[in-house]
C-alpha cells in the first residue's frame, strides 16, 4: 500500500469496481461521482428534497469498505433495499393503516436514506459524505463533482425506429441509458454547474486521475463538462489514465468499438491529454487494434493491454486482476510487485 494520490472519477458500478481494486493499491483515493441520476431511489429522493441523487455516491462509499467484519456488515447495510411490506390478512397493509405509509419505503436503498439525513442534519453535502465514510471506515474519500444535480441532455440517432436517421434530443440519465437510439454527444443542464470545491483541489493535487471504467456518456464523460472541474482536470499535473469498459452498454454505447469509446472522449475534451489508456486483452482484440493504438496515441497515451475481465464471462473487471493492472501503471514495477507480496492476505 503506498500513498499515490488518486482521484477516480465516474459512477455506478463501474466507478465502484475501479474503487473495489484501486483501495488495495493506494491509500490516497478519492472519488469524485457523477449526480445526474434521475431515476428509481435517488431519483425520488432529488425529487422530493431537492438534494443531489445520492445512489451513486452511496455505492462509491461501499466500494471503498475495508474486508474486515466492520466493513463488510456495512457495505451489506448500505446497499440494502427495502422491497414492498408484506400485505397478508390483519396487517396493516391490508387494512390501508400504517402500511400504506411504509410502502414509501420501497425501493430505497438504506445508504440513500443514511446520506440525505445527514446532510439534512448537517446542511453540508461533503461533511455528511465524510460522516458516512467515518461510520463505513472507508478507505478514501466520497466527494461529487457539482454542487446541484444535473440534467443530461443527450443528441441521439434512431431513436425513433421508424426515422433512424432522425437525430433527436433525450433529457434524463434514465432515458439517456436506454435509448433505443445511439448517443452522439452529451451536454449537462445547467449547463455551468458549480464544481465542488473539494473536489477540484483533490484534482490538482493528485498523481494521478483515472477515467472509468462505467456508462460512457452518463458516468464517465459529464465529468469534463463542468467548467471549473474540466479546468482543474487540464491543468493538473496528474498523469491520466482512461480505462475502457468490457463491452459496448445497450441503449448508450451499442456497437460502439473500443477505439470509438477514445474518439467520442476526444470529442467533449479536445485538448485533454492522456498518458495511458488500459483496455482488456480479449475485449480489445474483438476490435481492430491499429485502430485502438491510434486512438489512444491521439490522446497522447501508451495502450496498455491486461487481463482485467471476470473469469465468468461477464462484462464485469475483476477486482483482483484490475488491482494488479493499476498497481503496475500507478507505480511501476515497485508497487506491483508489493501489491504482489501483499495481495494473498489482502485477498482473503
Amino acid at each position: 500500500m503506498t500513498g499515490v494520490r488518486t482521484v477516480a472519477l465516474g459512477g455506478g458500478h463501474g466507478l465502484a469496481a475501479s474503487l473495489g481494486a484501486l483501495r488495495r493499491v493506494t491509500d490516497q483515493l478519492t472519488a469524485i461521482v457523477t449526480v445526474a441520476d434521475d431515476g428509481g431511489s435517488s431519483g425520488r429522493l432529488r425529487s422530493d428534497y431537492g438534494v443531489l441523487p445520492p445512489g451513486d455516491l452511496r455505492m462509491a462509499l461501499a466500494a471503498l469498505c475495508g474486508d474486515d467484519e466492520w466493513g463488510t456488515t456495512w457495505s451489506k447495510v448500505v446497499q440494502h433495499r427495502f422491497g414492498h411490506p408484506a400485505r397478508g390478512p390483519g396487517t396493516a397493509g391490508a387494512s390501508g393503516g400504517s402500511g400504506a405509509a411504509e410502502s414509501g419505503l420501497a425501493g430505497h436503498a438504506v445508504g440513500n436514506l443514511l446520506i440525505v439525513a445527514l446532510w439534512d442534519l448537517l446542511g453540508d453535502t461533503v461533511a455528511g459524505l465524510d460522516w458516512v465514510g467515518r461510520l463505513l471506515g472507508t478507505g478514501g474519500r466520497v466527494l461529487p463533482m457539482a454542487a446541484v444535480p444535473l440534467d443530461i441532455v443527450a443528441e441521439v440517432v434512431g431513436a425513433d425506429p421508424a426515422r433512424l436517421d432522425e437525430v433527436t434530443m433525450v433529457r434524463g440519465q434514465a432515458q439517456c441509458a436506454t435509448t433505443p437510439g445511439q448517443v452522439r454527444s452529451i451536454t449537462l443542464l445547467p449547463p455551468d454547474p458549480p464544481a465542488v470545491p473539494e473536489a477540484v483541489q483533490a484534482v490538482l493535487d493528485a498523481d494521478w486521475v483515472v477515467f472509468g471504467p462505467g456508462s460512457w456518456f452518463t458516468s464517465v464523460l459529464p465529468h469534463l463538462l463542468v467548467p471549473e472541474l474540466a479546468r482543474a482536470l487540464h491543468l493538473t499535473t496528474a498523469r491520466r489514465l482512461v480505462v475502457l469498459n468490457l463491452a459496448p452498454q445497450p441503449g448508450e454505447t451499442e456497437g460502439f468499438s473500443p477505439h470509438k469509446h477514445l474518439e467520442v472522449l476526444a470529442a467533449h475534451a479536445p485538448t485533454l491529454t492522456v498518458d495511458v489508456v488500459l483496455a482488456d486483452t480479449k475485449a480489445a482484440g474483438a476490435g481492430n487494434l491499429a485502430d485502438l493504438e491510434r486512438a489512444a496515441s491521439m490522446l497522447g497515451a501508451r495502450l496498455v493491454m491486461a487481463d482485467v475481465a471476470a473469469a465468468d464471462g461477464t462484462a464485469c473487471h475483476d477486482p483482483k486482476l484490475l488491482a494488479g493492472a493499476y498497481a503496475k501503471i500507478l507505480g511501476g514495477p515497485g508497487l506491483a510487485a508489493q501489491h504482489e507480496r501483499g495481495s494473498d492476505a489482502a485477498w482473503r
